[in-house]
């Protein structure tokens, strides 16, 4: 996969990022910088429609036994993260106000309070909600390297000079200060500007915007390329432990750097894929996928919302955009010259019976379907019975075994 710490393809990695992490580090691999935007402590629940295919998504950072769990939760994974970075890498904590402090504690006590480096503010502005405290329009970003002397890579970035700055040092040249014995800093004409400040002034996503994909916490692509650009080389590795909808990924893949990303969510996964062939990325040539459900046992073991996604997405239809008013539609085809307009439910579960067909075709009836299937991992003798029984009166209902969708068998 890699030798001398190079990797011969980028990874894109399906899977709890703790097992990843070892193994990576197992392998010999390891990161020159480190973004991560892991779940909030915000005792949120997002199940959101997000994409053009309208695949749905759970969420989850709600965090049962408070603060003190999920910053163990955090230190766990942080730990590995440290193990995993090279010496002199550096590594940016994506947090907010529900936790920031408790997280900089604790990163100060992982990689020590020397490694601390900024604690850089992102800015925004959105629409605001009437409240009694100011709004809460910023994010914060926790900087810190590996290591006893700062880090390795540290490329300075510089932001454009006030008008007032302008007019008042503009075409003087510098002098030197007879008390400090250092120069002012002054303007030049074409001077690039002064050295970034850690107060970062970057748009949200707007809704009108190419980049927006839906996605609940998705970082505009601006804050990225600022992160990368100042913290890592070309060719160097860029890697992001909860790679969520691949903005990290996107980025360091147009800015010429390797990276990996790594997911819990198949869902995510196969958003990432599609964002990477929107910048280029070849599968299988210039990145690998790995850790997708391939066998039954996995895919019985995923999050509901997830095997909904696996199956419609297997099945090549959309999703169903109600996510409790749907009677039991969970996917459906569109009518078009190659196919017809059917509805689909899923069910995670075996020997699913005559009763399920039965409220399905109830279903169907509801929303104008004459045609659906039925997805689950098995069925009983009735079930089979009563779909007969309903295509005897006009409604064909097709059960399809996810064994049979899995190898490839089902035909549309």
């Amino acid at each position: 996969m890699q030798k001398n710490n190079q990797l011969e393809k980028n990874l894109l990695i399906c899977g709890d990022n703790l097992n990843a992490l070892d193994d990576l580090i197992k392998k010999g691999i390891r990161a020159d910088l480190i973004y991560l935007d892991p779940p909030f402590f915000s005792n949120r629940h997002y199940e959101v429609i997000w994409g053009d295919e309208a695949e749905v998504r759970s969420f989850k950072d709600r965090w049962e036994g408070g603060i003190n769990v999920y910053i163990e939760w955090m230190r766990e994974r942080i730990t590995k993260m440290h193990d995993v970075l090279k010496d002199g890498g550096s590594i940016y904590l994506h947090c907010d106000w529900h936790a920031s402090h408790y997280l900089k504690v604790m990163m100060d006590e992982v990689f020590g309070d020397k490694g601390f480096q900024n604690e850089v503010i992102w800015s925004y502005r959105r629409w605001p909600s009437p409240s009694n405290h100011f709004q809460r329009m910023h994010d914060s970003l926790l900087f810190y390297a590996k290591g006893k002397t700062g880090p390795a890579t540290f490329n300075i970035a510089y932001e454009p000079n006030s008008p007032s700055y302008i007019k008042r040092f503009k075409g003087k040249t510098q002098k030197l200060d007879p008390e400090t014995k250092t120069r002012k800093i002054t303007l030049e004409a074409g001077s690039r500007g002064l050295p970034m400040r850690d107060v970062w002034e970057i748009s949200i996503i707007a809704g009108s915007k190419k980049e927006r994909l839906g996605y609940p916490t998705q970082k505009p692509e601006a804050l990225l390329e600022r992160v990368i650009k100042s913290s890592s080389n070309k060719t160097d590795i860029i890697l992001d432990p909860f790679c969520g909808c691949g903005t990290a990924m996107a980025v360091a893949q147009y800015m010429g750097r390797k990276w990996i990303g790594i997911d819990i969510s198949p869902t995510a996964i196969k958003l990432i894929e599609k964002r990477l062939e929107n910048v280029g990325a070849i599968k299988n040539k210039e990145y690998e996928t790995i850790g997708m459900p391939t066998t039954l046992k996995e895919l019985g073991k995923l999050e509901p919302f997830e095997f909904q996604n696996w199956v419609i997405n297997e099945m090549k239809a959309k999703q169903s955009r109600k996510l409790t008013s749907d009677f039991g539609i969970d996917g459906y085809y569109e009518k078009t010259i190659f196919t017809e307009k059917a509805g689909i439910q899923v069910k995670q579960s075996e020997n699913v019976g005559r009763n399920v067909v039965d409220n399905f075709e109830t279903a169907l009836s509801r929303g104008k379907f004459e045609k659906g299937f039925i997805v689950a991992f098995s069925f009983t003798r009735g079930a089979h019975e009563e779909a007969a029984r309903a295509k005897g009166e006009g409604v064909d209902i097709r059960l399809i075994e996810v064994e049979d969708l899995l190898l490839g068998k089902v035909k549309i």
